[in-house]
């Protein structure tokens, strides 16, 4: 998709004279010599990882009853430096794909492994404990081998960990264990910039999102709802003003911190209108939520599809909402209609003259 609106914005500056047909053929064929973002044969080697490192799993919480002790011990412990071996002369080789798989294997064992000496041996412990070791190795696998396939992994176990957690303590908050879901986040990040791990950033960012709808199921007070709606607004703006050195962290980061915290603000205010359901409370509201997704528009709306079509998808359920709620009659319904058109026909001229402005001193500048 990106190859074809590339070739088509090549050729159109070719023919505006901007480009020569020689440089824009070099630009085509460098972006063909990089790695495809999406290899069937990558694809089919992960699945394969996964379904050997679960039948190494479901062999291992068979117990091997007719085994002895020793020998599974050391059968798992030899299985997990064979791979680890066996990746480290697949990436001397260059063959990613193959370490990946192997890395992947090697990570499940661990858990293997963890869960087979605590079986034998009868170990005191518990399954959260379990998963912060398994989740510790493999961060560990992850850095030294710089694995983006362990990073995966990594932020699957995360989630993990906090689904044991909320389990063992029956979803209320106990001990420290709860805020070891966002420190794993960030670990998981931290992860995704050292192995370039890309899409595994969203594991962490929606585990922190996840981390805060739990957080309301706590207390489910207008006071946290509201929380929501400024904090992730307020984190929207930090990640589209250039401010230093938030923006480098933000444009390495690419569309997902703007999407991610736009969505923590339109969950807040989602969780508002559950808590503020009639009288001028909700038309303040309303507005104030027609506003957030105007200013989303504004700021990230050009740059950043996902925000642009949630801020699309916020305004409109806004105003069908508004509409069905807080206005009983056709003649009110279109009063509402032309208030918010003037507003917005406002704000677009007023982001018109700011554009026209701008390409005016970015062009003076150059000139």
């Amino acid at each position: 998709m990106y190859r074809g609106r590339l070739e088509r914005d090549l050729s159109l500056w070719v023919g505006k004279g901007l480009l020569g047909q020689e440089t824009a053929g070099a630009l085509l064929a460098e972006y063909d010599s990089r790695p495809a973002s999406f290899s069937l044969g990558r694809v089919l080697m992960a699945l394969a990882a996964v379904l050997l490192a679960a039948a190494i799993l479901l062999v291992v919480a068979s117990n091997w009853e007719a085994i002895p002790r020793l020998v599974r011990v050391g059968g798992i412990l030899a299985l997990i430096w064979f791979v680890h071996i066996a990746a480290a002369r697949m990436l001397a080789r260059g063959a990613t794909a193959a370490a990946g798989g192997l890395l992947v294997i090697g990570a499940m064992s661990f858990g293997g492994a963890i869960s087979l000496v605590g079986q034998m041996y009868h170990l005191s412990g518990d399954e959260q404990t379990v998963m912060y070791l398994w989740f510790a190795i493999a961060t560990i696998s992850a850095i030294l081998f710089r694995s983006a396939a362990v990073t995966v992994v990594a932020g699957f176990l995360s989630w993990a960990s906090f689904a044991v957690c909320l389990e063992n303590n029956d979803t209320h908050w106990i001990g420290f264990d709860p805020w070891m879901a966002p420190v794993m986040a960030m670990i998981v990040i931290g992860l995704v910039r050292y192995t370039g791990a890309e899409r595994a950033r969203h594991l962490a960012y929606l585990l922190l999102i996840g981390w805060l709808a739990w957080l309301y199921t706590l207390y489910e007070e207008i006071a946290v709802a509201l929380a929501f709606a400024v904090g992730g607004m307020a984190a929207f703006v930090l990640t589209a003003l250039p401010l230093r050195p938030i923006a480098s962290l933000v444009r390495s980061a690419g569309a997902a911190p703007a999407f991610y915290s736009f969505l923590v603000a339109v969950i807040g205010f989602l969780l508002l209108h559950i808590e503020i359901e009639d009288g001028w409370g909700l038309v303040v509201l309303g507005v104030v939520t027609l506003a957030a997704s105007v200013l989303a528009i504004v700021l990230r709306g050009r740059d950043n599809g996902a925000v642009r079509y949630l801020a699309y998808a916020t305004f409109a359920a806004e105003m069908l909402y508004l509409a069905s709620v807080t206005v009983g009659s056709i003649l009110g319904t279109s009063s509402l209609f032309l208030f918010s058109g003037l507003v917005v026909a406002l704000v677009a001229w007023m982001v018109i003259r700011l554009e026209r402005r701008f390409s005016a001193n970015a062009q003076g500048e150059r000139a």
